[in-house]
């Protein structure tokens, strides 16, 4: 909380800032900015009035929060919080929260700010940012490729009646991997025209299972994270971080991985781990350990995710390759 300047929480949507403000025991009106540039300076503005300083809240909603997070990382006097949206509506519930309005959302944003500890947003770098919006796209069109496959497929299993749209989900599946090399080209050159960036990939790929494909997108999630972030707290923003699960004489449930943080890199992971099970000898050697303590296949695979995340960190941290005996000694 700031004590001396304006607390705000805001609820962002993708064409209105709802927003609620207070100032130590004085509370003000709920005031609304249209979402834009004219909105966002118009915002600034109202927020540090009179010179008054300003901390500000929001739920993390991708691009929606992101141009404004971004707009008040740049401004004189503010500091702004972008909060996983998880984490307000727990508090919200914790909170007894009697309704959702916009209005409503914004007031319990604010009392989120005011009661939990701050923890300041920085924007990413410009470089950074355009290499993760356009590695997300290359997701997104992969995965509309896997659905307009299925469709192909089950258009080619009604004969004759399904001939037209087979042929039509056929031409944009063709479209959709044209569209894909495209993107991967600006990716790759956006990578090799900033060093920083390129030696980082090049660190990546030396570990077995990241290749072309999923060396981009690790780096993408990765490169932008701030450098004083311990490796705890990489595991803690991927979601890879193990939840207890006890409580009352339920004290013998297995943990399992609390899923909040960053999808993108927890899925980029995934494959990298199941690749290098296979065909690492270290990896696969921690892998088979880890089934002879009774783990499951997946929760083993978690696993190695996780210790190949701690890897990646001492790698970043010390501008070493990939030492695979370091990840797991094989006893003769």
């Amino acid at each position: 909380m700031d004590k001396k300047g304006n607390n705000i929480g805001v609820d962002v949507d993708s064409k209105f800032l709802v927003c609620k403000c207070c100032r130590g025991e004085q509370s003000y009106p709920i005031k609304t900015f249209s979402n834009d540039p004219v909105g966002h300076r118009k915002f600034i503005r109202w927020a540090t009035q009179r010179g008054q300083s300003a901390r500000v809240c929001m739920e993390s909603t991708g691009v929606y929060s992101l141009l404004f997070a971004m707009a008040l990382d740049a401004a004189e006097g503010i500091e702004v919080a972008v909060v996983n949206a998880r984490a307000i509506k727990k508090f919200a519930e914790a909170s007894l929260q009697r309704g959702k309005t916009d209005a409503m959302d914004a007031a319990m944003i604010m009392e989120y700010l005011i009661r939990m500890p701050f923890r300041a947003w920085q924007a990413p770098a410009s470089e950074t940012l355009e290499l993760q919006l356009l590695t997300r796209r290359v997701i997104q069109l992969n995965a509309e490729f896997t659905r307009e496959n299925n469709r192909h497929h089950e258009a080619k299993r009604m004969g004759g009646h399904g001939r037209l749209i087979a042929n039509d989900t056929a031409v944009n599946m063709r479209h959709l991997e044209r569209r894909v090399k495209i993107l991967e080209g600006e990716i790759a050159a956006l990578i090799a025209s900033i060093p920083v960036m390129q030696e980082k990939l090049n660190q990546l790929q030396s570990i077995t299972g990241i290749a072309d494909k999923t060396g981009p997108r690790i780096l993408a999630e990765l490169i932008g994270l701030p450098k004083d972030m311990s490796a705890k707290q990489w595991v803690a923003y991927v979601g890879l971080d193990p939840r207890p699960n006890e409580s009352g004489s339920s004290i013998y449930k297995p943990r399992r991985i609390s899923k909040q943080g960053n999808r993108y890199l927890r899925n980029a992971l995934f494959f990298p781990a199941l690749v290098a099970s296979q065909k690492d000898k270290h990896i696969r050697a921690y892998y088979l350990h880890l089934i002879e303590r009774g783990k499951k296949p997946k929760q083993a695979l978690i696993a190695i995710m996780r210790k190949l995340l701690l890897a990646i960190w001492a790698m970043f941290q010390n501008g070493q390759y990939w030492q695979a005996e370091k990840f797991y000694k094989i006893v003769e």
